[in-house]
């Protein structure tokens, strides 16, 4: 059967899409219906402070597979044009992923769900089973799906038809002798929301007043058509009835994988993880969307922080918080740790594992265990040339090159309502604003890579055609890689 050993647990890494960290139970929210998900915190640990590496989806999935951040790995926006076929670009070719150390351990890798990395009908060095969606987006009941390569027309609910999939491949690598890697892949909750999703689970919101989403006045930055935000919902209500339940769908699906694992023994030695790529705003500070819900692109909390969960019976601390700042680069290394592996290959960029800070208590932290449980109180992201800083008490958002910057007081104001540029010329706020924009530069400088960098880069929110042009091939020029209407039509 699959792995039974401490050494080299099965992972099921399952990963929502623009799911908001208020968007859980067990992160207080007491509107949504997430019993799975709230059990399996309560089973696990919960991360409290867990920020993706850029707020939309292409970049913070590439960071999440490579350990890197956008301006070394070279995604910097969600991912459009050709997605599938021959012609599609490998927006990840030639950089390491931590699937594939996977693969040179022994595991076996399945895909079942969204890839959204480019070439997406195509499996990874390793995977034993891809069953990949064709773009970034998708109706619910009308998904074009590639299994294996080759083209499918879904008409089931998507959730469901994904779901399936993975029961599929736990049902034949459940009686293998070599540990598995199952990457469970939902596009829940991403719209679209209105008459979307099962009416069971939208029933269960039909007299939820949403207090957890308060829907504030537009946000200014909000982009306009004809004076129109197009960062809004005609129909807020059922939007935010489609949204909840979407979220709710997918825990019920959370949940059956959790029973199937059960049922084939093995869990007991599987390291489950739960997040979503990037968080989400439903009318907080006025935005619907996440990043590119406005431009310049926000980084409000909201948007850049995500649902976390770990567990793994024995090995991980159940019924644990933890409140340390992490990022979502830090993911590629901590699961290499846990599965047992050498981590440094995904340290040589900013990511370092935080394996040891979700041992069981008294339990000694595993040899060569990274700085990260000491110092994880800084973390960074990037939206193309927007930057941010966040520390436990201040973020610094700086937009390059001419602004609106931003700088918050966390600690005084942690909605993040007034914003401290305004005053700053007041030594109180002057002061760490030095420090902030000195550590973002230099944090920046020491970790981005020329030509990947994405400081100069005209980034809009309006997608990425094609990869950036690599290291020494041709002129240094990093913006003439992009082609489109948009950003990319430099």
């Amino acid at each position: 059967m699959a792995s039974t050993t401490e050494e080299r647990p099965n992972i099921v890494f399952i990963l929502s899409d623009d799911q908001g960290p208020w968007a859980l139970g067990c992160a207080g929210n007491g509107d949504i219906r997430t019993p799975h998900l709230d059990a399996l915190a309560a089973a696990g640990t919960r991360l409290e402070n867990f920020f993706c590496a850029s707020p939309v989806c292409s970049p913070a999935r590439a960071s999440l597979m490579t350990g890197q951040i956008p301006s070394r790995h070279g995604v910097h926006d969600y991912l459009t044009g050709v997605e599938v076929g021959a012609e599609a670009p490998d927006y990840l070719a030639g950089q390491a992923i931590f699937t594939d150390a996977l693969a040179d351990g022994g595991y076996r890798l399945g895909l079942s769900g969204k890839w959204h990395l480019g070439a997406n009908d195509a499996a990874r060095r390793g995977f034993v089973h891809w069953y990949g969606l064709e773009g970034g987006g998708s109706p619910y009941r009308r998904a074009t799906m590639y299994r294996n390569g080759e083209r499918e027309e879904v008409s089931e609910y998507l959730t469901d038809a994904i779901t399936e999939d993975a029961h599929a491949f736990l049902d034949r690598e459940g009686n293998r002798q070599e540990p598995f890697f199952l990457a469970v892949n939902y596009t829940a909750p991403h719209k679209p929301w209105k008459g979307q999703h099962p009416r069971e689970f939208e029933d269960l919101y039909a007299d939820c007043e949403f207090a957890s989403c308060p829907q504030e006045e537009p946000h200014p930055w909000q982009p306009t058509v004809n004076g129109v935000a197009i960062g809004g919902e005609p129909d807020v209500r059922a939007a935010l009835v489609g949204y909840f339940a979407a979220v709710s769908a997918m825990d019920a699906a959370v949940g059956g994988i959790m029973d199937h694992l059960d049922r084939l023994g093995i869990r007991e030695n599987t390291l489950v993880i739960f997040s979503s790529d990037n968080g989400f705003n439903c009318g907080h500070h006025g935005v619907w969307g996440k990043g590119n819900g406005t431009f310049p692109q926000n980084m409000y909390d909201s948007s850049v922080k995500v649902p976390a969960i770990f567990h793994w019976p024995g090995r991980i601390a159940p019924g644990s918080v933890r409140t340390e700042l992490l990022s979502a680069y830090d993911v590629a290394a901590t699961i290499l740790e846990l599965a047992g592996m050498d981590p440094a290959p995904f340290e040589t960029g900013p990511g370092v594992s935080f394996a040891s800070l979700l041992a069981p208590a008294g339990d000694a932290p595993a040899a060569g265990s990274s700085a990260r449980a000491e110092d994880a109180v800084v973390v960074y992201d990037e939206y193309g040339p927007v930057r941010m800083i966040r520390t436990r008490e201040w973020k610094y958002v700086h937009r390059y090159p001419h602004g609106p910057h931003e700088l918050y007081d966390l600690a005084a104001d942690p909605g993040e309502r007034m914003n401290l540029m305004e005053f700053a010329h007041d030594v109180g706020s002057r002061l760490p604003l030095v420090r902030l924009r000195s550590q973002l530069a230099g944090w920046f400088a020491r970790y981005g890579v020329p030509g990947f960098d994405g400081a100069a880069l005209p980034v809009a929110g309006a997608g990425q055609h094609r990869p950036l042009r690599p290291q020494g091939a041709g002129p240094a020029d990093p913006l003439g890689a992009f082609t489109g209407p948009n950003w990319d039509g430099v």
